[in-house]
């Protein structure tokens, strides 16, 4: 119904304003003509549309959340001649709840570095919620479950239920001129709302960056960073990311994570912990006019196959170097960006399926869904979620020993327990540790094994204060924390 009546009352004012343009420059037919009758705009029309679109913001904002973050950084007043000045430091971001027990998607960038992140709930006026603050609204920590930095996504969880949830449009791809609309919190003023359209839906602003977006005139400016694009029928079609601009404000270049790459990010963080990526197993580059023309290719445009990764699975299906690649999926691959994506959204669980060119020769190939590993997710398939969990730290451990010190090369202490995941729960302490850090000893009592970290961790009070002694990336650190 909302979309029906934004069509109509669009299709009347287009209609209203063809009416007086031609009225315009049509001549009297007498020649004593003095004036013309000029169209009244139909105020029902443009009432009922004023009405729809206050019908949508009602019906999105509930599930648009205000993201508050803190930490330590830098001063800007910082002399360069002098020590640097620490101070606290406060940002605002946007967020969107995509399931009811309180699961939020937004930025990497929103909740990086972030000693505490606390989401705010806005709360319907006809509530009789008593713990909610001054001006209808409920604020709650969250923690940080899960996030990529390729895709600059994380999953934040609060401890609620019940709440209103938005749903991703999956269906099909946003087209340009389609009618959208971004809500968030630009410059910290929560559920603002504003319109525009889609003006391109697959840009890739960094040429060195295979990351596509939806380009939007929406006006967008900090602080909207994390909330939905939406489309007139409430669906999320992407996240508002970051914007183009000289002066740091709105300048009309918007840009959002298309919708489907947040719900396979979303859905990989909820199921795996982390993001798979399909392994291809080749160097590809995008066919131009003029590479085209020099390697005698027979079009002009898609993806080549440059070179391939031996043993690999590109290899293994019988692709070859020189081979253009015009399908993954189905889905016709017109250069880079689109080869990108078509991996990144490709299921681990089904095989990728590839059309080519070889000469004037169409091929097809099917490609096991290799996942691309490091050695990190190597260590992780070791961990017991339940045994290998120290969920005070907020992490997945396990005890280094010989079969796991020969994926761990430069290893200067043979003993300790290797951090493979993280694991936030809501009695975790933000110890700043991360996957790939090996424990060597808390507070400097000397850790060896899962059990000793476990056993360590749990004689600690809060109020406590504690220090790790770690290594990362062949150098020893100190990292220092409170007890909560």
């Amino acid at each position: 119904m909302i979309r029906r009546l934004m069509i109509a009352g669009c299709v009347a004012i287009l209609s209203a304003r063809a009416a007086c343009q031609e009225r315009a420059v049509k001549p009297a037919t007498e020649p004593h003509a003095v004036e013309q009758v000029v169209p009244r705009l139909p105020a029902d029309m443009l009432t009922q549309l004023s009405g729809s679109l206050k019908e949508l913001a009602s019906k999105v904002s509930p599930a648009v959340v205000q993201i508050e973050v803190s930490g330590f950084g830098v001063s800007e007043k910082s002399d360069p001649k002098d020590a640097a000045l620490i101070v606290r430091q406060h940002a605002i971001g946007s967020g969107v709840i995509v399931d009811p027990d309180g699961y939020i998607m937004t930025n990497l960038h929103v909740v990086a570095g972030a000693q505490r992140i606390r989401v705010v709930l806005p709360v319907p006026a006809n509530t009789s919620d008593v713990s909610s603050g001054p001006g209808n609204v409920r604020v709650l920590d969250a923690k940080l479950i899960g996030s990529q930095k390729e895709s600059d996504l994380a999953l934040l969880k609060i401890n609620a239920r019940n709440l209103p949830t938005l749903r991703f449009n999956l269906e099909r791809e946003p087209q340009p001129g389609e009618l959208v609309f971004a809500i968030g919190s630009p410059e910290g003023l929560q559920n603002s709302v504003t319109m525009g359209v889609i003006s391109s839906a697959l840009r890739q602003p960094d040429p060195d960056n295979p990351m596509v977006y939806l380009q939007t005139d929406a006006p967008i400016n900090p602080g909207n960073s994390g909330g939905p694009l939406v489309d007139v029928t409430g669906a999320v079609v992407g996240l508002n990311t970051f914007i183009l601009t000289n002066n740091g404000g709105y300048q009309g270049l918007g840009f959002a994570i298309p919708a489907r790459v947040v719900d396979f990010v979303y859905q990989s963080l909820r199921k795996y912990g982390r993001v798979y990526r399909t392994e291809f197993g080749a160097v590809v580059q995008t066919v131009t006019p003029t590479m085209a023309a020099g390697l005698g290719l027979t079009q002009d445009w898609g993806v080549v196959i440059a070179d391939l990764v031996r043993p690999g699975p590109a290899d293994s299906a019988g692709i070859k170097p020189g081979d253009i690649i015009v399908a993954i999926d189905g889905n016709p691959v017109s250069g880079l960006a689109g080869f990108v994506k078509a991996l990144y959204l490709h299921s681990p669980e089904k095989i990728l399926r590839v059309d080519a060119l070889r000469g004037t020769q169409k091929l097809s190939f099917e490609i096991p869904a290799v996942q691309a590993r490091d050695r990190i997710d190597q260590l992780a398939d070791v961990a017991d979620p339940v045994k290998n969990r120290i969920e005070r730290l907020g992490i997945f451990g396990v005890t280094l020993d010989r079969e796991l010190r020969s994926l761990l090369s430069g290893m200067r202490i043979a003993r300790g327990v290797v951090v493979v995941g993280q694991a936030q729960g809501f009695n975790s302490v933000d110890t700043g540790l991360r996957p790939g850090d090996v424990i060597h000893s808390l507070n400097r009592t000397p850790i060896e094994s899962v059990e000793h970290l476990q056993s360590a961790v749990a004689q600690l009070k809060p109020g406590d204060a504690a220090v790790l002694r770690i290594e990362r990336q062949g150098q020893f650190q100190f990292l220092a924390f409170e007890v909560e």
